[in-house]
C-alpha cells in the first residue's frame, strides 16, 4: 500500500462495487459526484458542506445491497434490472409506476407468474415501496456513520430519495424539510442515469418535467444553465475512474488513509457484501476472523495477518454484481446460473485491483475458490500459482460456510466440517493450513473435534496429501 493515500481514492474506487449492485455502468457514482459537486459549488456551499456532499455522493448507494433480496423476491426478477429501470421511472406518477411494475414483474416468467407478482405488489402498495427505500436509506446512513463520516453526510444519504413535492420516500419530506445535500445528491444521481442511458437531450427534458416536483427549481436551473455546454456533459459522461474526481474534494478537508481507516472501510464493505443476501449473514467477517487466526498460527508477520484479514473481509465483494435471483435461488442452479456465480471472483479482482490500498491483497481475496489441484474457479490456478494468503482464505471460506447457520439449514458441527476439509487436504487445500485450522478449532472448543487417535489418522492423511501435491 502507498504510504500516503487520500481516503477519497479508496472510497471512489470501491464505489464501483456499489454501481454493480444498482445495475449501473461503471463510474455511476463518480459521474454523479461530478454533477453534484458542480451543483454544490454553484449554489454557494462552503468547504465543510462540499466535503460532506462529496462523500455522500460517492457513498449514496452504501445501503443498496440491503434491499436487493426483498426486491428480487417481490418482483420475481433480477434485482439489478429492476433497480436500473427504477432510476428512469417517474414512480411518483401512478400510471408510470404501474407500468414499471408490470414490465419488471417476473421478467422471463410465465403470464401466471407475472400476474402473481403484480397482484402482490399491488396489495403491498405504497407502503411496500416505502419499505424498500427505507431499508436502503437507513442502512446507507448507518454505514457512513460507522465509517466515521459526519451527520450531514449520513442525513444526505438517508433522505436521498425524498422529492421536493413531498411524494418521495421513505418519509415523504417536502421542500426545505429535505436536507440540501440530499436534494443535490438526488438530482445528481438521476441526471447521471438519464445522461448515460439517453443522452443530453433526454436529460434536459427530464429536468424540465421534474422541476418543482422531484427537484428543487433552483437546483434544476443550475443544470439547465449547462444545457448547451456540450463540453461539460462530455466530461461527465466520459468519467469512469477516480482520477476524474481530481480537485473535486475541498483541499482543506482531504482525509488521509491510516491503518484504522482501511480497517473501517473494509469492515463496512464486508457488511454491505453480506447484506446482499440473508444466506451469507456475517460470512465475510467470519472468514476474516478465521483467516487471521490461521495466518497467526502459521507464523505470518503482523502486516501479513492484517492483509489476510482484509482479504477475508472483501473476498466476496464481487457478489455485489450477481443477481439475487441466482444467489437466493432455493433449488439447483442451471449451468448458465452457475457460470454467472463463477464470475464473482473476477469482479472481486477487478474491483480490488483498482484500489491502491487493496491491490496487494486482491489475489488472496479473489482466489478463494481456486484449489491446489487446479479444479477450482474461475481461473483454474494450481500449486505454486496460489500463494499462502490465497490458500488461507480458501480454507477459511469453506469452513465458515459449512459451520455457519443459514436460513435454510443449521451449520455443521466443527468436527463434521473439519472432516470434510481434511478429506481434501493435499489435493484441494494446503495441508499446513488445514493443520492450522484443526489446531484452532481444537483450542476453541474441547470435544468439538475428533479424539487424538482420529486426529493422528488425519495428520497421516494430510501428510500423504502433501506428498501427492508435491
Amino acid at each position: 500500500m502507498p504510504h500516503r493515500l487520500p481516503l477519497s481514492d479508496v472510497v471512489a474506487s470501491l464505489s464501483h462495487a456499489l454501481d454493480l449492485t444498482e445495475g449501473q455502468p461503471q463510474g455511476h457514482s463518480i459521474r454523479s459526484c461530478l454533477i453534484g459537486m458542480h451543483v454544490g459549488r454553484e449554489v454557494g456551499l462552503d468547504s465543510d458542506a462540499l466535503s460532506h456532499l462529496y462523500y455522500a455522493l460517492l457513498l449514496k448507494d452504501a445501503g443498496c445491497s440491503a434491499n436487493a433480496a426483498p426486491l428480487a423476491a417481490a418482483f420475481g426478477s433480477d434485482d439489478q434490472v429492476v433497480k436500473r429501470a427504477f432510476k428512469t421511472t417517474d414512480w411518483s406518477n401512478y400510471l408510470s409506476a404501474a407500468t414499471w411494475v408490470a414490465r419488471q414483474a417476473a421478467r422471463g416468467g410465465t403470464p401466471w407468474q407475472k400476474l402473481r407478482h403484480v397482484v402482490g405488489m399491488a396489495r403491498g402498495g405504497g407502503e411496500q415501496a416505502r419499505g424498500f427505500m427505507r431499508i436502503r436509506c437507513e442502512r446507507g446512513a448507518n454505514i457512513v456513520r460507522e465509517l466515521g463520516f459526519p451527520e450531514p453526510t449520513a442525513e444526505a444519504i438517508r433522505a436521498l430519495d425524498e422529492h421536493w413535492d413531498g411524494k418521495g420516500h421513505p418519509l415523504g419530506l417536502r421542500e426545505e424539510e429535505i436536507p440540501l445535500l440530499a436534494r443535490i445528491a438526488g438530482i445528481a444521481q438521476t441526471t447521471e442515469v438519464f445522461l448515460q442511458s439517453a443522452g443530453v437531450g433526454a436529460t434536459v427534458e427530464m429536468l424540465l418535467e421534474r422541476r418543482g416536483t422531484w427537484f428543487e427549481p433552483r437546483l434544476v436551473d443550475v443544470l439547465l444553465d449547462q444545457a448547451g455546454n456540450l463540453a461539460f456533459w462530455r466530461r461527465v459522461a466520459g468519467a469512469h475512474r477516480p482520477s476524474a474526481l481530481s480537485g473535486q474534494e475541498p483541499a482543506e478537508h482531504v482525509h488521509w488513509v491510516e491503518t484504522d481507516d482501511l480497517d473501517r472501510v473494509a469492515g463496512a464493505f464486508a457488511d454491505i457484501i453480506d447484506a446482499k443476501t440473508p444466506y451469507t449473514y456475517r460470512h465475510s467477517k467470519g472468514v476474516a476472523e478465521i483467516a487471521s487466526r490461521l495466518a497467526a498460527r502459521l507464523g505470518c508477520s503482523e502486516p501479513d495477518i492484517v492483509q489476510v484479514n482484509r482479504a477475508g473481509l472483501l473476498h466476496d465483494i464481487g457478489k455485489l454484481g450477481i443477481s439475487n435471483r441466482i444467489l437466493d435461488k432455493p433449488g439447483r442452479l442451471t449451468d448458465a446460473e452457475y457460470a454467472e456465480v463463477q464470475l464473482h471472483p473476477r469482479y472481486s479482482m477487478e474491483i480490488l485491483g483498482h484500489v491502491a490500498a487493496f491491490a496487494d491483497l486482491a489475489p488472496a481475496a479473489a482466489h478463494h475458490h481456486e484449489r491446489l489441484d487446479g479444479t477450482g474457479y474461475p481461473w483454474g490456478l494450481a500449486g505454486n500459482q496460489l500463494d499462502l494468503p490465497s490458500r488461507i482464505v480458501a480454507v477459511a471460506d469453506v469452513y465458515e460456510a459449512l459451520t455457519a447457520d443459514r436460513p435454510y439449514r443449521e451449520g455443521m458441527s466443527p468436527r463434521k466440517a473439519l472432516g470434510i476439509i481434511v478429506d481434501d487436504a493435499g489435493s484441494a487445500f494446503d495441508p499446513d493450513v488445514v493443520l492450522a485450522l484443526e489446531g484452532w478449532v481444537r483450542e476453541r472448543a474441547v470435544g468439538s473435534v475428533p479424539d487424538p487417535g482420529v486426529r493422528a489418522e488425519r495428520r497421516e492423511l494430510v501428510g500423504a496429501g502433501a506428498r501427492r501435491t508435491a
